[in-house]
């Protein structure tokens, strides 16, 4: 149950299941490219993350975060797309993790109040259907003192770029399934997390590490 009244919307979030389970078998080999430069990021990320306690992972996807869980910490990770996880299971056996992966909804975490140490989520909150309603649920299940680390791309404050991304978001958002134009960092001050700190580290801001705790 969330914190909220705002419900998730059933349509919407079948329609982004759809999506990931169709892209699941090729997945991988789409962003294979893009995760020369990714998978720096996502360590420099995962290097600040608690190496103990409870750990959620929102959106493991197939699995490319999980040569980066702490070994000794108990690391939950969860997805939309039954097919997405499938293809994290398996590597996660390959590479002998303890990781726990669950079927689940970022807007809607099956997990107690203030149960979890510290959250973590990469190029995920572009692609839930309610943002806002995804971070509230972050705010509900870690710990007061713990953090929320995230790896996201937003919308560039360049007036031209921040245009042309709002020009093409349609198309990326029917053929990708995520959106290149969200305003994530107002996304995550409305769900009443505070955000400690914004760094920016590719493509002239539009690429973002994310540190944000609850409002105190």
């Amino acid at each position: 149950m969330t914190s909220d009244h705002h419900q998730p919307d059933p349509q919407q979030t079948a329609l982004a299941r759809a999506r990931y389970d169709r892209q699941a078998p090729v997945y991988d080999f789409m962003n294979f490219c893009s995760e020369f430069v990714y998978r720096r990021w996502r360590e420099w990320l995962w290097r600040q993350v608690p190496d103990q306690g409870h750990i959620l992972e929102v959106g493991v996807g197939t699995g490319r975060n999980i040569p980066y869980h702490p070994r000794r910490a108990q690391v939950i990770g969860i997805d939309l797309s039954p097919k997405m996880l499938a293809q994290a299971q398996m590597l996660n056996q390959k590479l002998g993790s303890h990781t726990e992966l669950v079927l689940g909804d970022a807007q809607a975490l099956e997990l107690p109040d203030a149960s979890i140490d510290a959250a973590c989520a990469t190029f995920v909150f572009c692609s839930v259907p309610d943002p806002v309603l995804g971070f509230r649920e972050l705010r509900r299940v870690v710990r007061p003192s713990g953090r929320v680390y995230l790896l996201e791309h937003v919308r560039s404050a360049n007036k031209f770029i921040g245009w042309w991304l709002d020009f093409i978001n349609p198309l990326v958002v029917a053929t990708m399934g995520f959106n290149i134009n969200r305003h994530t960092l107002e996304n995550i001050e409305e769900a009443g997390l505070e955000i400690e700190r914004a760094q920016d580290v590719g493509l002239g801001g539009i690429f973002k590490i994310i540190v944000a705790r609850s409002r105190r």
